[in-house]
């Protein structure tokens, strides 16, 4: 692996608060080396003139479900809220085979990529038995492949409705073999690999789908192996009323009656919090992801951020499933959370660049990382680059804030992933970008036509 310079980047943001103009940054393997002005190339260098360009740490996506990439903007689901969204899904879902799962995953990594997005999780609760591969597997390979930095959660349905649950009975899985899956994953995982490219952890679905048992054997499994546990939580009020109606509980207490209340632990949504559960979770130590875009698609509600930040929640930033936000664009996500919280707070509820942290070293944080998020010396070499010259942001007065207010959806120029340059002037390096769509569009006609809802 060639030492990378880039060079004479415009402008540069590098993480909360630290930015600057006409800076050079050297990556030696898989490490940023030098920050600053006027660094000379040295032997062996692959030098990259960045004039015109605007540099940002990777972004970092920290909750995602790939599959759902064939069934996005589905007409049966476009004004659905969560639970009849989710109903209209199920059957549709139960069809997905290996194949699909390989061409959902490629295309979604690909996505994120082309977003500036260097480090994703996803959160894989479908095991189908019409796959016939060991699908967790599947999305390993296929982010090695792209070369995306990943954070993988093993996670699970197992309450199906004859149990009281709410997804079919044919798609929910057994605890003990779930239970089993993980642990062989997780005792393959090597934890204390430096600048890890692949990072797993265990996330049970959300408290109306699977059992009691696995929530609580899930948490004695990761801490067993030093894994961080996710789940979704406190999206929607009909999850409030479910937990309510079948436990006597609150989402939040179930978490933590069941041992889940930790530093170790991050959920995806946390929108319905009374003002004490927010200092429960201020409290534990416990992060959140937050899912703009996918809440305001399904009508969930809005993230109070205001009040987290205040209590010092840690708050990252994520895309959600593909099926209830329709892309994986991270930059774009940027966008709609300063957009959001504007919208209901006022203008100076929240700046571009504090949104950009959330998706950078707040999304790090919650994802247990302090070798992202920023850039710095001794930190990951995970870089995205944006082309200033670019249509969409044309008379931009400010380079960090251009790629966030104008232009969305725009292409990263560069992306950079461990030292690697995986985005090159807009375009994938490791695959066929047309080829990764080709077989995404052809495995979504198959499950709609295998689902019943085309011929």
């Amino acid at each position: 692996m060639p030492n990378i310079l880039l060079q004479n980047i415009d402008a540069a943001y590098l993480g909360v608060g630290q930015e600057g103009t006409n800076l050079s940054i050297r990556i030696s393997g898989n490490e940023v080396t030098e920050v600053g002005r006027g660094l000379a190339a040295e032997p062996g260098d692959q030098v990259i003139s960045c004039t015109g360009k605007v540099a940002f740490p990777g972004l970092i996506n920290t909750h995602h479900h790939f599959f759902q990439l064939l069934t996005r903007c589905l007409p049966g689901g476009q004004n659905c809220s969560l639970f009849p969204w989710l109903r209209y899904h199920y059957p549709i879902w139960k069809h997905v085979d290996s194949e699909m799962f390989r061409a959902a995953s490629r295309a979604a990594i690909a996505e994120l990529l082309l977003s500036g997005c260097t480090f994703t999780s996803d959160h894989l609760y479908l095991f189908p038995r019409t796959a016939r591969e060991d699908v967790l597997q599947i999305e390993i390979e296929s982010a090695r492949e792209l070369g995306i930095r990943f954070a993988p959660t093993r996670g699970a349905m197992t309450l199906g409705q004859r149990k009281g649950g709410l997804p079919p009975d044919e798609i929910v899985e057994d605890d003990d073999k779930v239970l089993a899956h993980c642990e062989a994953h997780l005792a393959a995982q090597d934890r204390n690999e430096r600048h890890a490219m692949c990072d797993l952890h265990l996330a049970p679905c959300s408290p109306f789908n699977v059992t009691e048992y696995l929530m609580r054997e899930s948490a004695a499994l990761a801490n067993k192996h030093g894994a961080r546990l996710h789940t979704h939580l406190a999206e929607t009020d009909d999850e409030d009323s479910y937990c309510l109606s079948r436990y006597g509980k609150r989402p939040l207490d179930l978490l933590e009656a069941w041992g889940w209340l930790d530093n170790k632990v991050w959920i995806a949504h946390g929108i319905h919090f009374e003002d004490h559960e927010l200092d429960m979770i201020a409290q534990s130590g416990m992060s959140i992801a937050h899912c703009p875009s996918s809440n305001m698609r399904l009508g969930s509600g809005r993230l109070r951020l205001r009040e987290m930040r205040e209590r010092g929640i840690k708050v990252g930033l994520a895309v959600d499933g593909c099926a209830s936000n329709d892309c994986s664009h991270m930059m774009t996500e940027v966008r709609q959370a300063l957009l959001l919280h504007r919208s209901s707070e006022g203008a100076s509820a929240i700046t571009a660049r504090r949104a950009l942290d959330l998706a950078t070293s707040g999304s790090a944080s919650v994802l247990g990382r302090s070798d992202v998020g920023t850039i710095e010396i001794g930190q990951a070499a995970d870089v995205a680059l944006f082309d200033l010259d670019a249509l969409g942001y044309a008379g931009g007065g400010d380079p960090i804030a251009a790629p966030i207010f104008c232009a969305p959806g725009q292409r990263a120029w560069m992306v950079i992933v461990n030292g690697k340059i995986v985005v090159e002037d807009g375009t994938l390096c490791a695959d066929d970008e047309r080829e990764i769509a080709r077989s995404a569009r052809e495995n979504a006609k198959r499950l709609r036509q295998i689902s019943g809802l085309e011929r």
